[in-house]
């Protein structure tokens, strides 16, 4: 049984290493193999096959636990160990002297359940994914050939370092204007609201990278905060996120319009490396002159074909004189045919007009005739000579009305041999019929 240390016996200063190891030695003997529960948090998978991650407590309180596992356990795993699950490992207490810290080193993995935070993780995934925050209908393009770039981070973040690396290297022709913010803590969810509305006001980038390197649930829960997903959403730029490393997946990943596994791969996927770009255009430009060069060449066996065309021109004028010596011979005997046959038209013509005068003077003789025989046949005198009479006033005009005489008036009467002079004694109109 361990001793109090005030009960210890004094001696001379410890050298650290011998101190530490002797605290190992005395952790091993008081504990021995120990079991705990905790949450996963920060698990790191090396190449050799060890995994290295802290333990932080499952009641919520502050108290974490660094632990290691060896590839030799780590084998004997039936599931895959992720950051937020809650476990029960197995394992010897320890102090590692390298850094002079607690550490667990684990023997056995058993899966309990998710833990709060990822639990808290879930529920806020399912609640905005039903809200169609995670739509990809409302994703937008990413530019092509982006004239500036804005990048959200902290200005002391390696992922800074990592996406101003790699646009000097693929684009260096861009413009790059950075919103600084913070990316962990308490205040990180207000920051980060703050530079993303900061950067849509003043609309001075193509694309916006929301960035931030690798670390525990909690170190990038600032990317989970409902307030930041939202202003990721309702960002009028085009967001590409590239938090943590590529097993890493934040909400901001799910709202974002494209979500990049890295920092490098966000500035990688923002900006076209400009060796292509510049590659594309050169072959953009030969096959526009190789294009030009064929149209010209065209072009020239065209003018070589007219022009020998074009090389004996008097022979194309001797066929065309040809051609309208055989037209004018052709016009001309048509012409004498034409006049040969209409020599004799002139008499037959005088001929058949004299016949029809003659014709047209006897019809209109007989239409004279007709008109003289009606008009004698309306003439007054004729009706005299069947022993009719008429009545004239003194003047020689026709009474046409008994209303026009009067009692005591002169008039004659006129018969088809002679005349006589008369007074009208009375006068009496015919009443009308009824």
């Amino acid at each position: 049984m361990l001793e109090p240390a005030w009960a210890a016996p004094v001696r001379g200063p410890w050298g650290v290493a011998a101190l530490l190891q002797a605290t190992g030695d005395a952790l091993a003997a008081r504990f021995g193999a120990v079991a705990v529960r905790g949450e996963l948090s920060g698990l790191v998978r090396a190449s050799s096959g060890h995994c290295y991650f802290a333990l932080k407590d499952a009641a919520g309180a502050s108290a974490v636990l660094r632990c290691a596992m060896f590839r030799r356990a780590a084998s004997l795993l039936d599931f895959q160990p992720a950051d937020g699950q809650q476990v029960d490992l197995r394992g010897r207490l320890g102090v590692y002297e390298a850094r002079g810290e607690l550490q667990l080193v684990v023997e056995s993995m058993q899966r309990v359940g998710a833990g709060s935070l990822y639990e808290e993780f879930l529920r806020l995934r399912a609640r905005l994914q039903a809200l169609g925050l995670f739509d990809a209908s409302r994703k937008r393009p990413i530019a092509h050939f982006p004239r500036a770039i804005g990048v959200i981070t902290s200005l002391g973040a390696a992922a800074l370092h990592d996406v101003l690396t790699a646009l000097q290297r693929r684009a260096p022709h861009v413009h790059v204007v950075v919103y600084p913010s913070l990316v962990q803590g308490a205040e990180a969810p207000a920051a980060l609201v703050a530079a993303l509305q900061l950067a849509g006001r003043r609309a001075e980038v193509d694309t916006l990278l929301l960035v931030r390197g690798g670390g525990a649930l909690e170190d990038l829960w600032a990317f989970n905060d409902e307030r930041v997903v939202r202003a990721v959403a309702a960002c009028p730029l085009p967001v590409v996120c590239g938090v943590g490393h590529e097993t890493d997946i934040t909400l901001c990943d799910l709202a974002a319009d494209l979500r990049a596994p890295t920092p490098t791969a966000a500035a990688e996927l923002a900006a076209p490396l400009r060796d292509e770009a510049l590659a594309a255009l050169q072959a953009r430009q030969a096959s526009l002159q190789r294009a030009v060069l064929r149209l010209l060449q065209q072009q020239a066996q065209r003018v070589d074909t007219l022009g020998l065309r074009l090389g004996q021109p008097g022979r194309a004028l001797w066929g065309q004189a040809e051609r309208l010596n055989a037209l004018q011979q052709r016009l001309q005997q048509a012409l004498s045919t034409r006049l040969a046959r209409h020599a004799d038209e002139p008499g037959l013509r005088a001929q058949r007009l004299a016949t029809a005068v003659a014709r047209q003077l006897q019809r209109a003789a007989l239409q004279l005739e007709a008109s003289g025989h009606r008009l004698q046949a309306l003439n007054p005198e004729r009706v005299l000579q069947r022993g009719y009479a008429w009545v004239e006033s003194a003047d020689g005009r026709p009474v046409l009305s008994v209303r026009a005489l009067q009692p005591g008036q002169a008039v004659r009467a006129v018969w088809a041999d002679g005349r006589a002079g008369m007074q009208v004694q009375q006068v009496e109109p015919l009443l009308p019929s009824s």
